[in-house]
């Protein structure tokens, strides 16, 4: 099995069709569909299911398709080892962040690495803590900023960044807005604003009524933060969101949400095991000491 094999599968797999992955690779089109004949021959069974519009993947092919992008990474990981001793960052960072994370301005981080690293390709992608974790636990990723959930598993590092408490925001004319701190037992029959449940907040939010023993319905749910402070400022709900979103929005009233503990809201900085780590994920690490959060 040759790596090139597998780099084609890898893309032939993410482009769905031959055509395109071999004008990405830049390789002839009988080329790259010899290849992929070649890694079926080897491993006895199909891969691909082919159509005359698309390709997909066999439940032989899915399997492969993780491992595959694992062995390339470490590869990845291997070449760029090689030139980090030889005093040269060079290759890909490869970092995933939930959208507004608390702790860490990733803007500027990211251009503060540009301007020291500058022979390093960064590629950036936003989704929720869920999907980073997994992400970065299959290679995918080199690093993530993200939620702490209960679902960080042993193969990740988590490096602590901040913590804060829960915040209400509601309408100013909301029967909540006058009054004082709430619990979540005040908020029962409410209805909610959140946001979908792989975000880091919406987990957080829902462990936070999960340990009070508060059911709650989630009415209107969005996949951004400037479309739920849009709703809330249509008095259509409430939300518990993490506390540094209360200056986002200063028509909204902000109340404390008690009896929920401590550092309700905690983000971190997943990694792989240190000796899997990228020394472009040690690198944008190094610059986060002293740097200012959002």
């Amino acid at each position: 099995m040759e790596l090139r094999h597998l780099q084609h599968f890898v893309a032939v797999a993410e482009d769905q069709h031959f055509t395109r992955a071999a004008e990405r690779l830049m390789v002839s089109q009988s080329g790259l569909s010899a290849s992929i004949r070649a890694l079926e021959r080897e491993l006895q069974t199909p891969l691909f299911v082919r159509t005359t519009r698309r390709v997909t993947l066999t439940p032989a092919g899915r399997a492969l398709l993780g491992e595959a992008e694992r062995i390339l990474a470490q590869v990845r990981s291997a070449h760029e080892a090689v030139a980090a001793v030889q005093g040269v960052l060079r290759g890909m960072l490869a970092l995933g962040t939930e959208q507004c994370i608390a702790g860490v301005n990733v803007a500027r981080l990211l251009a503060a690495f540009r301007h020291r690293h500058p022979d390093v390709e960064i590629c950036l992608r936003q989704a929720g803590s869920g999907a980073l974790l997994e992400e970065v636990a299959a290679g995918r990723l080199d690093l993530a900023f993200a939620v702490r959930t209960e679902d960080d598993t042993e193969q990740l590092r988590s490096v602590a960044l901040t913590s804060e408490p829960m915040t209400v925001l509601c309408h100013p004319t909301h029967r909540l807005a006058a009054g004082a701190a709430v619990t979540p037992q005040d908020l029962g029959g409410e209805v909610f604003v959140d946001f979908h449940p792989d975000w880091g907040p919406r987990r957080a939010t829902d462990a936070v009524f999960a340990r009070a023993g508060v059911r709650r319905t989630v009415d209107l749910e969005v996949n951004d933060v400037h479309s739920l402070l849009d709703l809330l400022d249509e008095n259509l709900g409430i939300a518990v969101v993490p506390h540094h979103f209360r200056h986002k929005r200063a028509s909204l009233a902000a109340l404390p949400l008690k009896g929920t503990g401590e550092a309700a809201y905690e983000t971190v900085a997943l990694l792989p095991a240190p000796e899997a780590t990228s020394p472009a994920a040690r690198a944008l690490m190094s610059l986060l000491d002293g740097q200012p959060g959002t």
